[in-house]
């Protein structure tokens, strides 16, 4: 029997905290008996919400945290004021020290990415971590990183973020040697920044056989699924990732719209409800919630901080998937392989 997977959880993080964190907890509990919890956050309120789960009050332990990391709080205010002492800090410190396998918090995205780098610290060959998502597409879905971790990137970046989302589509979707596009302005060689031009000459020449590169993609190929990893630097990831739910929203108020306008759209409604509701299940943000920190000496999950109970129990899922799987060590010994020369500051 395979030992329990150890998750640390910030219950404080969020919109509206441990009314989500808890009652999502159990929700992963029931899909993966073989979850153990770390639970930080104000005990006095957490102790009601947890005794309505009798399973994960079982298979948790609370630990009482005097601080919550506000949604609005400056990164490095966060990290001056809850170092040490806030349920964000201590969950991620609980990777750290060993005592869980990853963290998962719903909180300020900008104070869990500089608590987790100034906690976890960043893999020797990598520069800058990142965050990368789970994309829906035709095809299934891909993986986009970054989107909005840091803004900017040179060329060894983008390699070094190639490297880490093939290593994460392996794990994830179970693919043997998963392909890797470079998001640019144009698929011809010679169209795109330098950095990018560069990072495309640089992954070409490797050939790695830990994953197959593609070659650059545009952004409408994101939804087509044309590769399992598109890479991008944070600002124009993250750009992306708003667009897409943007949109995704709007063709939903399109369809609402169009379908209750007149008694006959109504009547075909009916007839295809089964399809409408096939489509409102994939375009369901909640299905593939959390953002992964990739880059670190440990696993950090980041929930969307408006998401309910199921969105965050998706979150707790993913984190499962990437203890499951030796993540960070695929990612140094690939790394490794490249054997880049150490960046010079300019």
């Amino acid at each position: 029997m395979s030992p329990p997977v150890r998750i640390a959880l910030d219950a404080m993080g969020g919109d509206r905290g441990a009314a989500v964190v808890i009652p999502g907890a159990a929700i992963a509990l029931e899909r993966r008996p073989e979850i153990r919890f770390l639970i930080y956050g104000d005990e006095p309120s957490i102790r009601p919400l947890l005794a309505q789960h009798e399973a994960l009050t079982k298979a948790c332990e609370l630990r009482h945290a005097e601080v919550a990391v506000r949604m609005d709080d400056k990164p490095s205010q966060a990290l001056r004021a809850g170092r040490y002492k806030s349920s964000m800090w201590l969950a991620i410190d609980a990777v750290k020290k060993g005592e869980a396998d990853v963290a998962v918090s719903a909180g300020n995205t900008g104070a869990l990415m500089a608590m987790a780098t100034f906690c976890l610290k960043t893999l020797a060959q990598v520069e800058r971590p990142a965050i990368a998502a789970i994309w829906p597409t035709l095809r299934g879905e891909s993986i986009v990183l970054d989107v909005g971790a840091t803004i900017g990137a040179d060329a060894r970046h983008l390699v070094d973020l190639a490297v880490m989302g093939a290593a994460l589509a392996k794990a994830i979707f179970d693919i043997e040697r998963p392909t890797v596009g470079l998001l640019n302005i144009g698929v011809e060689e010679v169209k795109g920044l330098d950095a990018v031009k560069e990072a495309s000459r640089i992954l070409r020449e490797a050939d790695l056989p830990q994953f197959a590169y593609h070659g650059f993609v545009e952004g409408g190929d994101i939804g087509r699924g044309i590769v399992d990893v598109v890479v991008t630097e944070g600002f124009a990831g993250n750009i992306a990732l708003k667009t897409a739910e943007g949109t995704a929203t709007q063709i939903a108020g399109y369809l609402k719209s169009a379908m209750s306008r007149t008694l006959m759209a109504r009547i075909g409604y009916l007839f295809a409800k089964g399809a409408f509701d096939a489509l409102r299940r994939k375009m369901d943000p909640r299905r593939s919630n959390g953002g992964i920190f990739l880059g670190l000496q440990g696993s950090v999950i980041k929930s969307h901080g408006g998401t309910d109970a199921l969105g965050f129990a998706s979150a707790v899922e993913l984190a499962y998937d990437m203890a499951r799987h030796d993540l960070i060590d695929q990612i140094r010994s690939t790394l490794e392989k490249l054997q880049l020369e150490p960046a010079v500051d300019a």
